[in-house]
């Protein structure tokens, strides 16, 4: 386990080292992000809805520039699933929105 940061839902979310790996070897722009992933969770600046029940957290992190982190959230356990980098705000926009 790295860390664990509570969800807008108050849902404790889990990052584990084997998801931290999978992040950093399908991203590896990623490798310094690690606190920016987590925070995002926590103080994303939306939220939204995924295609199979997994929540997106998202956060400019540079003008024109996205930090996604994928999350699901069971009732009182979560953990992320992956993260990466988009500029790709429109696409992001025709998702439904979870928060705020």
């Amino acid at each position: 386990m790295i860390a664990v940061v509570p969800s807008k839902n108050g849902v404790p979310i889990r990052l584990t080292g084997e998801r931290w790996a999978h992040i950093v070897d399908e991203h590896g722009e990623l490798a310094h992000m690690q606190q920016e992933v987590l925070e995002t969770v926590e103080q994303p600046e939306r939220i939204l809805a995924g295609r199979a029940a997994e929540l997106l957290a998202v956060r400019e992190v540079e003008t024109g520039k996205c930090l996604v982190v994928v999350y699901s959230e069971v009732e009182n356990d979560g953990f992320i699933i992956t993260a990466f980098l988009t500029r790709n705000i429109r696409s992001l926009n025709t998702r439904n929105h979870v928060w705020p």
